[in-house]
């Protein structure tokens, strides 16, 4: 009988370290502990890194979204342990319809694409390479004025009663996903791909005998081209990883 093993195929084992801080349930428990307060500061740096925001002065009748901190522990594909993740993330619930937000919804490819794609690339036997772009929601552009808190524990001493005023998207906001879709969406065109007529999804680059075909979910890409040279040409934002 065939079976999974005898294939190679093999379950990633688990690997439970006493030395492993547990998620803390608040954020005073994870400031109490190096490891989870380590990880809240390199969050908020990347966010200060990012230009996220600018404090400003809390402008009066403004609705200012509320925040907290998300902790997970995170794993290699082996199972082993990799390191601290600490996210600032927004509640989206307390935004206002009209005021910080208006259109949410962000289009995703369709499955019959996405056959459709593969099934070229198979029969032509065409390069294919999955990407993932790290920490997408972060790279979205606003094009509504959306005022939050300061994150908690990380108060600028000498402004403590002002807001940030975000310049970029965070985790948590109703238009995280449409943010980041219209900023890479808007990259493509810029390097020379089209939207299909069909689906919006799927970004088309056609240089002489070149085509390469992009499919965009959320922040999960495959790429298929031609030719691998097709690839050396685009310069993505992203990891890649060839099945």
């Amino acid at each position: 009988m065939t079976t999974r093993g005898k294939l190679g195929f093999r379950q990633p084992a688990i690997y439970h370290a006493a030395a492993i801080s547990p998620i803390p349930k608040t954020y005073r428990s994870a400031l109490a502990d190096p490891n989870w307060r380590t990880a809240m500061e390199e969050e908020y740096a990347a966010l200060l890194s990012n230009n996220s925001w600018d404090l400003v002065p809390r402008p009066s009748g403004a609705n200012v979204v509320t925040g907290k901190w998300i902790f997970r522990q995170k794993f290699n594909a082996d199972g082993s342990f990799d390191r601290y993740k600490a996210r600032w993330v927004l509640r989206g619930f307390t935004q206002r319809p009209g005021v910080d937000y208006d259109e949410t919804f962000s289009p995703v490819v369709k499955p019959a694409t996405v056959r459709t794609v593969l099934s070229l690339a198979l029969s032509q036997q065409w390069p294919i390479h999955q990407l993932d772009v790290k920490n997408a929601f972060l790279h979205g552009t606003l094009s509504e004025t959306v005022y939050c808190c300061q994150p908690t524990r990380f108060i600028d001493t000498a402004l403590p009663d002002h807001v940030c005023r975000l310049n970029k998207s965070l985790y948590g906001l109703k238009q995280a996903p449409r943010a980041w879709y219209s900023r890479f969406a808007t990259y493509l065109l810029s390097l020379g791909f089209v939207e299909a007529k069909s689906d919006t999804s799927l970004f088309i680059y056609h240089r002489g005998n070149e085509i390469v075909y992009l499919l965009l979910y959320v922040d999960d890409i495959v790429l298929t081209a031609s030719s691998a040279s097709s690839f050396a040409a685009l310069s993505l934002p992203c990891n890649k990883n060839s099945p």
